[in-house]
């Protein structure tokens, strides 16, 4: 059984919520951590958190709504991390691919969220695109636990990340042919990484051009037991094992 450990499933995207549920657990997906992204979708993921028995729950305000977000979205936030289903804070970070304008008010945002973090022991799911300096400097700082989502860098800053107690979270993205991670990831030990699909988006070869759905991790899952050389059985035991450590799931 695998755990699909980062997916957006909100209404949103998704008309048919429960099939996609059934789905992913017809294929051997027994949980989902639902991510959030701002106050309306992290609404939604603790309502859905509630509808659900496999559905485990990220809540955060990402880079990208920076300019919308609000101090009472913060105290949402300190508040809904009590809810028993709530493994993490996130999806937060920093993103400099469309603007590097509003660089001072992510960090100033991202920063804030971590605090929450360290003052509540919570986990955090972080993103980081174009960011990596800043994003180091930052951690460094921190004494945090968590999982650095949709990595796709090089070696040497998945080091980086290990080195600071990250787990690497591996999508669809690795069976796209010209992803140069799959080059260099077998040099970096099993236990530092896990499973995700980060649906809707990034869906894995032999499907993309569909709308990714959780139940989609067993094509990442092959592609990744197959580079490594091990059964599906040896790749579910590894990334569960590690699960456990970042997340209270």
């Amino acid at each position: 059984m695998f755990t699909d450990t980062h997916c957006h499933i909100y209404n949103e995207y998704y008309d048919n919520t429960k099939e996609v549920i059934e789905a992913a657990k017809i294929n051997g997906i027994s949980r989902m951590i639902n991510c959030g992204c701002d106050i309306k979708t992290n609404e939604e993921v603790l309502n859905m958190c509630e509808s659900f028995h496999e559905m485990y729950g990220a809540i955060g305000i990402h880079p990208e709504n920076v300019n919308d977000y609000t101090n009472q979205d913060l105290e949402f936030i300190r508040n809904a991390i009590r809810h028993d289903k709530v493994v993490a804070i996130g999806e937060i970070g920093l993103d400099y691919h469309y603007t590097k304008e509003n660089r001072e008010e992510q960090i100033s945002l991202f920063e804030s969220q971590l605090k929450i973090a360290e003052e509540n022991n919570m986990s955090i799911v972080i993103h980081s695109r174009e960011a990596t300096d800043d994003m180091l400097k930052i951690l460094k700082k921190n004494q945090l636990k968590g999982v650095m989502h949709s990595f796709s860098g090089s070696l040497e800053t998945a080091l980086e990340y290990i080195k600071m107690g990250y787990l690497l979270g591996i999508n669809g993205v690795v069976t796209f042919k010209n992803c140069k991670l799959k080059e260099f990831l077998i040099n970096i030990p099993l236990d530092n990484i896990i499973l995700e699909t980060d649906s809707p988006y990034l869906t894995p070869e032999p499907l993309r051009g569909h709308k990714n759905e959780p139940a989609n991790i067993k094509y990442i899952a092959e592609f990744v037991a197959n580079l490594y050389g091990i059964t599906l059985e040896e790749l579910s035991k590894i990334t569960n094992a590690n699960i456990k450590r970042i997340f209270d799931i």
